[in-house]
């Protein structure tokens, strides 16, 4: 049994239900038979990956949805042994480098370089390059994106490249520079309620217009997230009633609790037990970046506004050191450590202040 989310996901760009526009304008792309480079943008649930599953089905054929998973093994130039998982159909190619860390480099190179070299069977019936996508592009190191640079001038001939990130602040501008953009804007609040009414009508369940647009702006405006929250309202109770709570999920519970933990004291005991529950969520596969995010947005709430400056700044100094390490708990511990040291002193100058 599929989650909501995967059974009603559109298979083709005329099912599209919103940027509609924008699904004409690949369509048209698509069906030149060729495009060049494309770099796809936006918020996380706003449908990247359903458009370029959606583009390459126009393009090949129901082929591309005969996926297989493969374990590939990379050697580096030190001998290490990389291993890197892929989905990929006959047509297609599609792997996260940023998975490897630092080693993403020749992931990039080699994977690349495979599929460029080996030729479709029967070039007269079908396209002369197949695709690669690569996930999360704006996490890869510099050096990666410049190998990848190199690589996608080099076999444009056989090998298209989708790349798919959430933000291009962290793309380098020579990528940006070799790739048609295209930005998915998040869809509106009123398009996610539309949406989850159309999948629960096909479910057969009657979901009321209040609980709707309380999903739709608790998920903000992400089309994942609101599909499943809806989904995990029906496990809760049906019928479904306009009262209905619509709960978090357990990891941003447990981040804020972790939080308020933060707050409530200071001292080395505390934070050992922090760097228990940061290891938790990591185990979870939460990423680091976004447990990052969410203890800043949760610490802030207890700080005044001469302290936010100093905490956001202190936040910022992690987060690009996170990004330059491998070991995310160092760096996630260092900024709990740091706002503590931070809160204790801002408590003790107004207790000081007060005598």
């Amino acid at each position: 049994m599929s989650l909501w989310v995967d059974k009603h996901r559109p298979s083709s760009l005329n099912k599209l239900d919103f940027h509609k526009d924008q699904a004409a304008h690949l369509k048209k792309l698509v069906r030149s038979g060729d495009f060049p480079h494309l770099l796809v943008y936006g918020p996380s649930g706003a449908g990247k990956k359903t458009r370029i599953m959606c583009m390459l089905r126009e393009l090949y054929g129901a082929g591309v949805e005969k996926l297989r998973i493969e374990h590939n093994t990379f050697t580096t130039p030190s001998n290490k042994k990389i291993e890197i998982s892929t989905i990929s159909s006959n047509y297609h190619i599609e792997v996260n480098a940023s998975d490897v860390g630092n080693s993403d480099r020749i992931v990039i190179q080699e994977m690349i370089k495979n599929v460029a070299q080996v030729n479709q069977l029967d070039s007269a019936s079908q396209k002369d390059f197949k695709v690669v996508i690569l996930t999360e592009v704006d996490r890869l190191t510099k050096d990666a994106q410049h190998a990848l640079r190199r690589t996608m001038e080099k076999y444009m001939a056989t090998c298209r490249l989708i790349l798919c990130c959430n933000s291009t602040s962290k793309v380098i501008p020579a990528i940006r520079s070799r790739c048609l953009g295209i930005r998915v804007p998040a869809p509106s609040v009123e398009e996610v309620c539309q949406i989850l009414q159309n999948v629960c009508k096909k479910e057969c369940i009657n979901l009321p217009a209040v609980l709707a647009n309380r999903i739709a702006e608790k998920s903000n405006r992400n089309l994942r997230r609101a599909l499943l929250m809806c989904e995990a309202c029906k496990v809760q109770q049906l019928p479904l009633s306009p009262d209905q709570e619509v709960t978090d999920p357990d990891w941003e519970m447990y981040l804020k609790e972790t939080a308020s933990m933060i707050v409530q004291q200071q001292s080395p005991k505390r934070l050992l037990e922090v760097r228990a529950r940061l290891y938790e969520l990591l185990t979870h596969c939460i990423p680091p970046d976004i447990i990052m995010k969410g203890l800043l947005q949760e610490l802030l709430s207890n700080c005044d506004g001469q302290l936010k400056t100093e905490v956001v700044q202190h936040a910022a100094y992690y987060e690009h050191r996170l990004q330059l390490g491998q070991k995310a708990i160092y760096h996630l511990e260092a900024f709990v450590a740091k706002f503590m040291a931070i809160y204790k002193r801002f408590l003790e100058e107004g207790i000081a202040d007060l005598f």
